[in-house]
């Protein structure tokens, strides 16, 4: 392992002597001060209350002539608490391992990254894709997961703002021999984002979410509809307001069969480009267990987190 940390160290410190080509090492430490219902205050850099996973990784472009592009991506989590990997499911690079090919027809990627319907939810979730994101606290599971494995994805080139991805996991590459489809739909210009997602394992129900996000400027209103596998279904509503430098967040995520809701307050404030500080509040609600874990014994769960990211 350290030698593969020290290798990819110096492909990335050596990457502007490859001609045509660039190395990148980028990464993200976010460190917060934690409290969850029953359990003592900690420090966390890898949990839901964080704003994001502390993670590094190293990426990659070479110009092969004619538009046409090769790439590559490898990420890991970490612990900024003592050291250690922080798992995404998969190996040692479990958050990203993947190489692509790109050009005017669009892309195709091949091997372990975000999954497509991830993407959707992304496009209009309103606090970027946070940790503790009531989407994901009650509707993780519409989303197949955060991030497929061995999955083949074209995407299509943007289009006036839409784009389009198709995923797709063979037999062969699945435990139980089954295939799986993953794809969503986007559009994102100017003020207005919506997004389609849908995966679907072969034999097993469909997940699918549509949402929308606008801008109007003084607020920004977001919501979406979601209707997992199995029983659950429901929607999200929430908006975003700048207070100057600070965004302020409420988002809720009701699950209409359970009768479950969640609910987020999050405020941001930009130190820099690359650093924000930021304190979430999340409550999980006791109907179903979610992101904090909520009790069986029928108990809200209440998440805080007040830290600091920093990008680079």
């Amino acid at each position: 392992m350290k030698k593969t940390l020290i290798a990819l160290a110096a492909v990335a410190a050596t990457g502007a002597a490859f001609a045509q080509s660039s190395v990148t090492l980028y990464g993200v430490a976010d460190a917060s001060l934690a409290k969850v219902t029953g359990k003592s205050a900690y420090l966390s850099s890898a949990g839901t209350m964080n704003n994001g996973t502390s993670r590094w990784g190293v990426r990659g472009t070479e110009d092969l002539g004619g538009g046409l592009k090769a790439g590559f991506n490898f990420e890991q989590g970490l612990s900024l608490n003592d050291g250690s990997l922080s798992k995404s499911g998969g190996g040692e690079f479990g958050r990203a391992a993947w190489m692509n090919l790109s050009g005017g027809f669009g892309e195709l990627r091949l091997g372990r990254t975000l999954n497509p319907s991830f993407y959707a939810a992304a496009a209009w979730e309103l606090t970027g894709a946070a940790n503790y994101s009531v989407v994901v606290s009650q509707f993780v599971g519409v989303l197949g997961g955060i991030r497929n494995s061995s999955q083949i994805a074209y995407t299509t080139p943007n289009m006036g703002g839409f784009s389009a991805t198709v995923g797709y996991i063979l037999k062969g590459n699945s435990a139980d021999e089954k295939a799986k489809v993953d794809l969503n739909a986007i559009y994102a210009n100017g003020p207005l984002a919506v997004a389609l997602g849908y995966n679907k394992v072969q034999d097993a129900e469909k997940n699918v979410h549509v949402g929308a996000r606008y801008n109007f400027g003084v607020f920004t209103l977001a919501g979406g509809i979601v209707d997992p596998a199995g029983d659950a279904k429901g929607f999200t509503i929430g908006g975003s307001v700048p207070l100057g430098p600070v965004n302020l967040v409420v988002d809720v995520a009701r699950d209409t069969e359970f009768k479950d809701t969640d609910l987020l307050v999050e405020v941001k404030y930009p130190m820099s480009k690359r650093t924000t500080a930021y304190a979430a509040v999340l409550r999980d609600g006791k109907k179903k267990n979610g992101a904090l874990g909520a009790a069986t014994a029928g108990k809200d769960v209440n998440g805080l987190g007040l830290g600091i990211r920093h990008n680079f």
